[in-house]
């Protein structure tokens, strides 16, 4: 049965300067080639959760998208991650999953943080994202996504073995932030990996990272804790399916429809 090799990168942000936190990640992640199947960014990686702030965001596609096809071909590896855009003048909180042929898919981001207004600056998406990578579904979804179970629900019409989340999550809700990706694991019967930065941004604003992977039964395979860095750790298929096989209370879940608000 088939492993993912995933590595969840974990950085202190630049505020507000997408090159130089480019060349960041980049010397994190070209170590990387041939040794991981999916790279994992935080939200907002070229500029960290400056929402009131349009000037970082930029044209789609643009250079940023432009950077994850160039080293997802270097790396012979998917690249995923969320950075603003503009497209027909309006904002959006977009995630984008990048395979090594240069083809991407998007994601605009569901919920948006009203504590910060991004619900007033930013729009909000329609659409999930399924992906097949490497024989693996994946569902990426972006912070603030993360409190909704709703939206991040494994069916039958949309079933996943992985759940990501790329997050600009602070420190003074980390423990919300390790009990609902142990939450989304549990509940829905799947690998969950959570990618959060360290730092201090220019909201004045802590975060102490804890990126993680959580395996079905909400245990922790990895814990990043508050060190920089890429953090690396495989996922195995036969496990999944096995536990699913054993306790599959998705056949069980009740049915519902989603409605727009």
């Amino acid at each position: 049965m088939q492993k993912l090799r995933l590595a969840l990168v974990q950085p202190d942000l630049a505020w507000q300067d997408a090159k130089a936190n480019r060349q960041l990640l980049q010397s994190a992640i070209e170590p990387l080639r041939l040794r991981c199947d999916l790279v994992i960014l935080p939200e907002m990686f070229t500029s960290a959760f400056a929402v009131g702030s349009g000037a970082i965001a930029e044209l789609h596609p643009g250079p940023t998208l432009a950077w994850m096809q160039e080293m997802a071909h270097r790396l012979d590896a998917a690249i995923t991650g969320s950075v603003a855009v503009t497209v027909n003048n309006q904002r959006y909180n977009r995630l984008y999953f990048v395979e090594p042929d240069g083809s991407s898919q998007l994601y605009d981001k569901r919920h948006l943080f009203r504590m910060l207004d991004e619900h007033k600056r930013y729009g909000a998406g329609t659409d999930k994202l399924l992906v097949e990578w490497r024989g693996w579904r994946i569902l990426p979804l972006v912070c603030y996504d993360l409190r909704f179970p709703v939206w991040s629900r494994y069916t039958a019409a949309e079933p996943y073995d992985l759940l990501l989340y790329v997050a600009n999550w602070p420190a003074a809700r980390h423990q919300h932030w390790r009990t609902l990706l142990q939450a989304r694991a549990i509940e829905n019967l799947a690998y969950v990996a959570g990618v959060n930065r360290i730092g201090r941004d220019g909201n004045n604003l802590n975060y102490n990272g804890h990126s993680a992977v959580v395996t079905p039964l909400g245990e922790e395979l990895l814990q990043a804790g508050t060190i920089s860095g890429v953090h690396q750790c495989s996922i195995d298929m036969e496990s999944l399916q096995n536990w699913r096989q054993q306790f599959p209370a998705w056949m069980d879940a009740d049915s519902f429809e989603l409605k727009a608000p």
